[in-house]
Protein backbone atom coordinates (compact mmCIF):
# COMPACT_ATOMS: atom_id res chain seq x y z
CA UNK A 1 0.00 0.00 0.00
CA UNK A 2 1.46 2.92 -1.16
CA UNK A 3 -0.06 5.38 1.80
CA UNK A 4 2.43 3.28 3.86
CA UNK A 5 5.83 3.79 2.19
CA UNK A 6 7.98 6.31 3.85
CA UNK A 7 10.01 8.81 1.30
CA UNK A 8 13.08 7.31 -0.09
CA UNK A 9 16.06 9.67 1.43
CA UNK A 10 19.05 9.30 -0.38
CA UNK A 11 21.21 11.82 1.65
CA UNK A 12 24.28 9.85 0.44
CA UNK A 13 25.91 9.90 -3.11
CA UNK A 14 24.32 10.18 -6.10
CA UNK A 15 25.46 11.14 -9.56
CA UNK A 16 24.46 15.56 -8.96
CA UNK A 17 26.18 15.20 -5.81
CA UNK A 18 29.23 13.52 -6.90
CA UNK A 19 29.63 15.30 -10.24
CA UNK A 20 29.87 18.57 -7.95
CA UNK A 21 32.35 16.91 -5.79
CA UNK A 22 34.53 16.39 -8.53
CA UNK A 23 34.07 19.50 -10.17
CA UNK A 24 34.91 20.95 -6.58
CA UNK A 25 38.04 19.03 -6.78
CA UNK A 26 39.37 20.38 -10.13
CA UNK A 27 38.82 23.52 -9.03
CA UNK A 28 40.81 23.10 -5.84
CA UNK A 29 43.75 24.61 -7.25
CA UNK A 30 45.56 25.24 -3.92
CA UNK A 31 43.77 22.29 -1.61
CA UNK A 32 45.92 21.04 1.09
CA UNK A 33 45.54 17.60 1.58
CA UNK A 34 44.35 15.73 4.76
CA UNK A 35 43.99 11.88 6.69
CA UNK A 36 47.52 11.64 6.29
CA UNK A 37 48.39 12.96 3.08
CA UNK A 38 51.16 15.48 3.28
CA UNK A 39 52.41 18.07 1.06
CA UNK A 40 55.12 16.56 -1.57
CA UNK A 41 58.74 17.76 -1.85
CA UNK A 42 58.60 20.95 -3.84
CA UNK A 43 62.28 19.70 -6.23
CA UNK A 44 60.54 16.49 -7.67
CA UNK A 45 60.51 16.16 -11.34
CA UNK A 46 57.40 15.89 -13.67
CA UNK A 47 58.10 12.17 -13.92
CA UNK A 48 58.28 11.63 -10.15
CA UNK A 49 55.22 13.95 -9.43
CA UNK A 50 53.47 11.47 -12.30
CA UNK A 51 54.49 8.64 -10.48
CA UNK A 52 52.83 10.22 -7.33
CA UNK A 53 49.82 11.34 -8.73
CA UNK A 54 49.48 7.73 -9.86
CA UNK A 55 49.65 6.38 -6.91
CA UNK A 56 47.63 8.21 -5.23
CA UNK A 57 45.04 7.43 -8.62
CA UNK A 58 45.39 3.73 -7.50
CA UNK A 59 44.71 4.40 -3.81
CA UNK A 60 41.39 7.11 -4.30
CA UNK A 61 40.26 3.70 -6.98
CA UNK A 62 40.24 1.13 -4.00
CA UNK A 63 38.51 3.24 -1.96
CA UNK A 64 36.37 4.41 -4.95
CA UNK A 65 35.54 0.50 -4.69
CA UNK A 66 34.91 0.45 -0.82
CA UNK A 67 32.65 3.50 -1.76
CA UNK A 68 30.30 2.00 -4.18
CA UNK A 69 30.41 -1.22 -2.40
CA UNK A 70 29.22 0.25 0.93
CA UNK A 71 26.62 2.23 -0.98
CA UNK A 72 25.07 -0.97 -3.20
CA UNK A 73 24.60 -2.23 0.45
CA UNK A 74 23.30 0.42 2.15
CA UNK A 75 20.70 1.09 -0.83
CA UNK A 76 19.84 -2.69 -0.15
CA UNK A 77 19.40 -1.91 3.44
CA UNK A 78 17.10 0.63 2.62
CA UNK A 79 15.31 -1.40 0.48
CA UNK A 80 14.95 -4.11 2.99
CA UNK A 81 13.67 -1.29 5.68
CA UNK A 82 11.03 -0.37 3.49
CA UNK A 83 9.36 -3.34 2.80
CA UNK A 84 9.52 -4.57 5.89
CA UNK A 85 8.01 -1.35 6.94
CA UNK A 86 5.23 -1.85 4.14
CA UNK A 87 4.60 -5.20 5.25
CA UNK A 88 3.67 -4.03 9.20
CA UNK A 89 1.31 -1.73 8.03
CA UNK A 90 -0.28 -4.11 5.41
CA UNK A 91 -1.02 -6.36 8.56
CA UNK A 92 -1.57 -3.49 10.84
CA UNK A 93 -4.48 -2.76 8.38
CA UNK A 94 -5.84 -6.08 8.35
CA UNK A 95 -5.46 -6.69 11.95
CA UNK A 96 -7.30 -2.96 12.42
CA UNK A 97 -10.18 -4.63 10.06
CA UNK A 98 -10.18 -7.69 12.54
CA UNK A 99 -10.53 -5.96 15.74
CA UNK A 100 -13.47 -4.23 14.68
CA UNK A 101 -15.12 -7.36 12.94
CA UNK A 102 -14.77 -8.90 16.51
CA UNK A 103 -15.59 -5.86 18.35
CA UNK A 104 -19.09 -5.88 16.38
CA UNK A 105 -19.60 -9.34 17.51
CA UNK A 106 -18.94 -8.60 20.87
CA UNK A 107 -21.63 -6.27 20.92
CA UNK A 108 -23.96 -8.23 19.55
CA UNK A 109 -23.88 -10.70 22.09
CA UNK A 110 -23.79 -8.31 24.62
CA UNK A 111 -27.23 -7.27 23.70
CA UNK A 112 -28.47 -10.61 23.27
CA UNK A 113 -27.04 -12.81 25.08
CA UNK A 114 -28.33 -12.00 28.87
CA UNK A 115 -30.96 -15.32 28.80
CA UNK A 116 -29.62 -18.56 29.78
CA UNK A 117 -29.80 -20.93 26.92
CA UNK A 118 -31.99 -23.58 28.69
CA UNK A 119 -34.63 -20.86 29.92
CA UNK A 120 -34.77 -19.49 26.25
CA UNK A 121 -35.60 -22.96 25.20
CA UNK A 122 -38.02 -23.32 27.51
CA UNK A 123 -39.67 -20.06 26.86
CA UNK A 124 -39.38 -20.36 23.00
CA UNK A 125 -42.68 -20.81 21.04
CA UNK A 126 -40.69 -23.22 18.78
CA UNK A 127 -38.55 -25.50 20.25
CA UNK A 128 -37.02 -26.66 16.80
CA UNK A 129 -36.03 -22.64 15.59
CA UNK A 130 -34.38 -22.17 18.47
CA UNK A 131 -32.36 -25.06 18.31
CA UNK A 132 -31.23 -24.65 14.71
CA UNK A 133 -30.55 -20.91 15.89
CA UNK A 134 -28.39 -22.66 18.90
CA UNK A 135 -26.39 -24.37 16.69
CA UNK A 136 -25.42 -21.48 14.08
CA UNK A 137 -24.30 -19.82 17.30
CA UNK A 138 -21.98 -22.61 18.55
CA UNK A 139 -20.28 -22.06 14.96
CA UNK A 140 -20.62 -18.95 15.24
CA UNK A 141 -18.74 -18.82 18.55
CA UNK A 142 -16.29 -21.41 17.35
CA UNK A 143 -15.18 -19.34 14.24
CA UNK A 144 -15.08 -15.97 16.45
CA UNK A 145 -12.44 -18.12 18.49
CA UNK A 146 -10.66 -18.47 15.57
CA UNK A 147 -10.54 -15.18 14.77
CA UNK A 148 -9.47 -14.22 18.01
CA UNK A 149 -6.44 -17.00 17.60
CA UNK A 150 -5.96 -15.01 13.95
CA UNK A 151 -5.24 -11.51 15.81
CA UNK A 152 -3.20 -12.96 18.35
CA UNK A 153 -0.97 -14.60 15.39
CA UNK A 154 -1.27 -10.74 13.42
CA UNK A 155 0.04 -9.22 16.83
CA UNK A 156 3.47 -11.90 16.79
CA UNK A 157 3.74 -11.63 13.26
CA UNK A 158 4.03 -7.39 13.48
CA UNK A 159 6.13 -7.30 16.15
CA UNK A 160 8.35 -9.61 14.28
CA UNK A 161 8.40 -7.15 11.31
CA UNK A 162 8.99 -4.45 13.47
CA UNK A 163 12.16 -6.03 15.06
CA UNK A 164 13.32 -6.92 11.75
CA UNK A 165 13.47 -3.48 10.54
CA UNK A 166 14.86 -2.34 13.73
CA UNK A 167 18.04 -4.69 12.99
CA UNK A 168 18.01 -3.50 9.16
CA UNK A 169 17.87 -0.04 10.22
CA UNK A 170 20.64 -0.31 12.08
CA UNK A 171 22.58 -2.14 8.81
CA UNK A 172 21.67 0.72 6.94
CA UNK A 173 23.09 3.13 9.40
CA UNK A 174 26.08 1.05 10.13
CA UNK A 175 26.54 1.01 5.56
CA UNK A 176 26.17 4.73 5.64
CA UNK A 177 28.84 5.71 8.20
CA UNK A 178 31.06 3.41 5.77
CA UNK A 179 30.18 5.32 2.56
CA UNK A 180 30.84 8.44 4.73
CA UNK A 181 34.32 6.82 5.24
CA UNK A 182 35.46 6.01 2.32
CA UNK A 183 33.93 9.20 0.50
CA UNK A 184 36.39 11.54 3.14
CA UNK A 185 39.49 9.08 1.59
CA UNK A 186 38.04 8.95 -1.57
CA UNK A 187 38.34 12.50 -1.57
CA UNK A 188 41.68 13.07 0.50
CA UNK A 189 43.26 11.59 -2.05
CA UNK A 190 42.21 13.55 -5.30
CA UNK A 191 42.60 16.41 -3.72
CA UNK A 192 46.10 15.91 -2.89
CA UNK A 193 46.28 14.47 -6.52
CA UNK A 194 45.00 17.73 -7.65
CA UNK A 195 47.36 20.04 -5.79
CA UNK A 196 50.35 18.13 -7.23
CA UNK A 197 48.72 18.19 -10.53
CA UNK A 198 49.16 21.87 -10.25
CA UNK A 199 52.76 22.11 -10.05
CA UNK A 200 53.40 20.55 -13.82
CA UNK A 201 53.34 22.86 -16.34
CA UNK A 202 50.97 22.49 -19.18
CA UNK A 203 53.12 20.78 -21.56
CA UNK A 204 54.26 18.53 -18.85
CA UNK A 205 50.60 17.80 -18.15
CA UNK A 206 49.64 17.59 -21.94
CA UNK A 207 52.53 14.76 -22.03
CA UNK A 208 52.53 13.26 -19.48
CA UNK A 209 48.56 12.57 -19.41
CA UNK A 210 48.18 11.12 -22.84
CA UNK A 211 47.07 7.79 -23.17
CA UNK A 212 50.67 6.12 -23.30
CA UNK A 213 51.58 7.39 -20.01
CA UNK A 214 48.82 5.33 -18.02
CA UNK A 215 47.56 5.71 -14.74
CA UNK A 216 49.39 2.89 -12.48
CA UNK A 217 53.10 1.47 -11.61
CA UNK A 218 53.48 -0.16 -15.04
CA UNK A 219 52.58 3.49 -17.03
CA UNK A 220 55.53 4.52 -14.34
CA UNK A 221 58.17 2.34 -15.85
CA UNK A 222 56.81 2.01 -19.33
CA UNK A 223 57.24 6.22 -20.69
CA UNK A 224 59.83 4.44 -22.36
CA UNK A 225 59.22 1.40 -23.31
CA UNK A 226 57.26 -0.25 -26.36
CA UNK A 227 53.50 -0.85 -26.03
CA UNK A 228 52.27 -4.49 -27.05
CA UNK A 229 49.73 -2.98 -29.63
CA UNK A 230 49.00 -3.55 -33.20
CA UNK A 231 47.20 -0.55 -34.12
CA UNK A 232 43.89 0.95 -33.34
CA UNK A 233 40.54 -1.41 -33.66
CA UNK A 234 37.66 -0.17 -35.16
CA UNK A 235 34.16 -0.38 -33.27
CA UNK A 236 32.38 -2.54 -36.02
CA UNK A 237 35.68 -5.07 -36.25
CA UNK A 238 35.59 -5.15 -32.15
CA UNK A 239 32.00 -5.42 -32.12
CA UNK A 240 31.94 -8.50 -34.62
CA UNK A 241 35.05 -10.93 -33.27
CA UNK A 242 33.15 -10.49 -29.67
CA UNK A 243 31.87 -14.02 -28.69
CA UNK A 244 28.44 -13.57 -28.33
CA UNK A 245 25.53 -10.62 -28.84
CA UNK A 246 26.11 -9.41 -25.34
CA UNK A 247 29.79 -9.01 -25.70
CA UNK A 248 28.84 -7.09 -28.76
CA UNK A 249 26.49 -4.82 -27.67
CA UNK A 250 28.70 -3.82 -24.19
CA UNK A 251 31.51 -3.39 -26.76
CA UNK A 252 29.58 -0.84 -28.69
CA UNK A 253 28.03 1.09 -25.77
CA UNK A 254 31.62 1.61 -24.46
CA UNK A 255 32.89 3.07 -27.79
CA UNK A 256 29.46 5.82 -27.54
CA UNK A 257 30.76 6.86 -24.26
CA UNK A 258 34.38 7.61 -25.54
CA UNK A 259 35.25 11.34 -23.93
CA UNK A 260 32.81 11.13 -21.30
CA UNK A 261 34.60 12.18 -18.03
CA UNK A 262 35.26 10.29 -14.76
CA UNK A 263 33.73 11.09 -12.28
CA UNK A 264 34.15 8.92 -9.02
CA UNK A 265 30.59 6.40 -7.93
CA UNK A 266 29.00 7.27 -11.33
CA UNK A 267 27.80 5.02 -13.39
CA UNK A 268 26.15 7.09 -16.50
CA UNK A 269 24.96 7.30 -18.39
CA UNK A 270 27.29 10.66 -18.74
CA UNK A 271 29.99 10.10 -16.60
CA UNK A 272 31.38 6.86 -14.92
CA UNK A 273 34.17 5.73 -12.69
CA UNK A 274 35.69 2.25 -13.66
CA UNK A 275 33.46 -0.21 -12.48
CA UNK A 276 30.53 2.42 -13.72
CA UNK A 277 31.52 1.85 -17.35
CA UNK A 278 31.54 -1.87 -17.24
CA UNK A 279 28.25 -1.77 -15.25
CA UNK A 280 26.55 0.38 -17.29
CA UNK A 281 27.89 -1.34 -20.95
CA UNK A 282 26.56 -4.53 -19.95
CA UNK A 283 23.47 -3.28 -18.76
CA UNK A 284 22.86 -1.88 -22.06
CA UNK A 285 22.89 -5.51 -23.28
CA UNK A 286 20.75 -6.79 -20.90
CA UNK A 287 23.03 -8.29 -18.35
CA UNK A 288 23.49 -7.16 -14.50
CA UNK A 289 26.91 -6.82 -12.97
CA UNK A 290 28.08 -6.05 -9.49
CA UNK A 291 28.45 -2.80 -8.76
CA UNK A 292 32.66 -3.12 -8.00
CA UNK A 293 35.68 -4.66 -9.40
CA UNK A 294 36.02 -7.27 -7.19
CA UNK A 295 32.38 -8.63 -7.65
CA UNK A 296 32.39 -8.34 -11.23
CA UNK A 297 35.86 -10.55 -11.54
CA UNK A 298 33.95 -13.19 -10.48
CA UNK A 299 30.68 -12.45 -12.71
CA UNK A 300 31.60 -14.54 -15.71
CA UNK A 301 34.16 -17.31 -17.01
CA UNK A 302 37.76 -17.02 -15.82
CA UNK A 303 39.72 -16.62 -19.34
CA UNK A 304 43.78 -16.18 -19.54
CA UNK A 305 45.04 -12.83 -21.37
CA UNK A 306 46.20 -15.23 -24.54
CA UNK A 307 42.63 -16.07 -24.61
CA UNK A 308 41.32 -12.25 -24.54
CA UNK A 309 38.23 -11.71 -27.02
CA UNK A 310 36.48 -8.04 -27.28
CA UNK A 311 33.88 -7.00 -24.38
CA UNK A 312 35.78 -9.16 -21.93
CA UNK A 313 36.56 -7.86 -18.42
CA UNK A 314 40.12 -6.84 -17.43
CA UNK A 315 41.11 -6.09 -14.18
CA UNK A 316 44.57 -4.56 -13.07
CA UNK A 317 46.37 -4.72 -9.83
CA UNK A 318 46.74 -7.08 -7.53
CA UNK A 319 44.05 -6.04 -5.12
CA UNK A 320 41.62 -6.43 -8.28
CA UNK A 321 40.82 -2.57 -8.27
CA UNK A 322 40.62 -1.45 -11.79
CA UNK A 323 38.75 -3.19 -14.78
CA UNK A 324 38.18 -1.76 -18.40
CA UNK A 325 36.48 -3.69 -21.47
CA UNK A 326 38.75 -5.49 -24.30
CA UNK A 327 38.41 -4.17 -27.36
CA UNK A 328 41.14 -6.15 -29.92
CA UNK A 329 44.55 -5.91 -30.16
CA UNK A 330 45.76 -5.61 -26.93
CA UNK A 331 43.48 -2.68 -26.01
CA UNK A 332 40.35 -1.70 -23.81
CA UNK A 333 38.07 1.22 -23.28
CA UNK A 334 38.34 2.39 -19.44
CA UNK A 335 37.59 5.29 -17.62
CA UNK A 336 40.93 6.04 -16.20
CA UNK A 337 40.84 8.43 -13.08
CA UNK A 338 39.69 12.04 -12.82
CA UNK A 339 42.73 13.81 -14.78
CA UNK A 340 41.18 11.60 -17.92
CA UNK A 341 38.23 11.10 -19.72
CA UNK A 342 36.54 7.28 -21.34
CA UNK A 343 39.15 6.58 -23.60
CA UNK A 344 41.01 3.63 -25.07
CA UNK A 345 44.77 2.73 -23.74
CA UNK A 346 46.69 -0.46 -24.00
CA UNK A 347 46.66 -2.88 -21.23
CA UNK A 348 50.13 -2.64 -20.79
CA UNK A 349 49.08 0.52 -18.99
CA UNK A 350 48.65 -0.99 -15.72
CA UNK A 351 49.47 -4.39 -14.31
CA UNK A 352 47.62 -6.83 -15.41
CA UNK A 353 45.57 -9.25 -13.27
CA UNK A 354 42.78 -11.31 -14.86
CA UNK A 355 39.84 -11.32 -17.29
CA UNK A 356 36.19 -12.34 -17.07
CA UNK A 357 34.28 -13.54 -19.76
CA UNK A 358 30.56 -12.55 -18.90
CA UNK A 359 27.88 -15.33 -20.25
Amino acid sequence: MAAHRKPRQRSLGGPTVRTAATLALAGAATATGFDGTGHADPHLTPEQIKAKVDKLYEEAEVATDKYNGAEEKADKAQENLEELRDQAARRTDRLNSAREQLGSLATAQYRTGGIDPSWQLALSGDPDLYLDNAALADRVGTGQAADVAGVRQQLLEIERLRGAARVELGTLRTKQQEVKRHKKTVTSKLTEARRLLDRLTPEDRTRLSSPGSGTGHASRSALSSPRTVTGPVSPASSASDAPNPRAASAVSYAYSKLGSPYVWGATGPNAFDCSGLTQAAYRSAGVSLPRTTYGQIGAGRRVSRAELLPGDLVFFYSGISHVGIYVGNGQMIHAPNPSAPVRVAPLDEMPFAGATRVA
